[in-house]
């Protein structure tokens, strides 16, 4: 695992109150990823836990009405150095994220904050990094930038030296009615340009192009990214979406979601998540906030 050795880290999970939200971080605990603070009201956290037979008595807890406050007191939490990572329960992914981007109080930093689903597909033989599928709706060209940068870091960190990187659009050629293509070629020649750094990038590919060998071969595609690439860099949040849970759903893949850009690494996970992909998403998190201090020590 990549995580062997690693200490666990404090993390703040915001409004953990049903099954699946409170199981995942328990879950983590467990496997030494992680230390959870439970944020939400204490009442509804332990009737769910006293309905599934959780058991609570390490665990710290602390006490807030609602979904709301327990989103701010996370983001506090992370502000001031008590948690390492958060982690999105049982609330609206809009709900955590506003109190993540406020303007005061918040774990904002100058790079664009996105979202990279990492994907153990039973059929691809390699780790997949799907993004953005979950923050950025329609990103510019320069969303994209960082969206990318975000996610090369991510790689590296995974210990992926040079991660191939697919920019993805409907066909493989530039069209100018396309604006996918059109962002995919400027995202090529600015990596040429060293404006973007640290992985090798291609596209406009279409989806088949950049996971399957036969197909770029047959398409006539000479690359080194076509056929195996590390990361999907999809056009906007509707099409990523589509692609992480039609690999989820259809083809029995693990989906684990991370929030990169921000101070601290944030665990999100859809709501229909099951508890390992959540404990999954944590163990992200863990190697993250454990790279953070190495990068503060060193």
């Amino acid at each position: 695992s990549i995580t062997s050795g690693l200490a666990p880290i404090p993390l703040a999970v915001a409004h953990p109150c049903d099954v699946e939200s409170l199981r995942g971080p328990l879950q983590a605990a467990e496997a030494g990823l992680v230390v959870p603070v439970l944020i939400g009201p204490e009442a509804k956290i332990r009737a769910v836990a006293e309905s599934e037979g959780f058991d609570l008595r390490d665990v710290r807890i602390m006490d807030v009405p609602h979904s709301h406050a327990a989103a701010e007191l996370a983001v506090k939490m992370a502000r001031c150095g008590e948690v390492e990572a958060l982690m999105k329960g049982s609330l609206h992914t809009d709900e955590l994220m506003s109190a993540v981007v406020a303007k005061e109080g918040g774990l904002r930093t100058s790079r664009r904050i996105s979202h990279v689903f990492l994907a153990d597909v039973p059929t691809y033989p390699h780790p997949l990094l799907i993004t953005d599928a979950a923050i950025n709706i329609e990103p510019t060209l320069d969303d994209k930038v960082d969206i990318i940068q975000n996610a090369i870091e991510l790689a590296h960190m995974l210990s992926i030296a040079e991660p191939k990187v697919a920019i993805l659009a409907a066909v493989e050629t530039v069209s100018s009615k396309m604006r996918s293509t059109l962002d995919a070629a400027a995202l090529c020649k600015m990596a040429d340009r060293g404006q973007i750094k640290g992985g090798l990038l291609d596209g406009p590919l279409a989806f088949d192009n950049a996971v399957s060998l036969v197909a770029a071969k047959t398409k006539g595609i000479r690359s080194a990214v076509a056929g195996q690439a590390d990361i999907l860099v999809v056009p906007d949040l509707e099409s990523g979406n589509m692609v992480a849970k039609q690999l989820e759903y259809l083809a029995d893949a693990v989906l684990a979601g991370v929030v990169l850009g921000a101070r601290v690494p944030i665990v999100l996970t859809s709501r229909a998540d099951t508890a390992e992909a959540r404990a999954a998403s944590c163990a992200i998190a863990q190697l993250m906030a454990h790279k953070k201090r190495e990068a503060l020590r060193g």
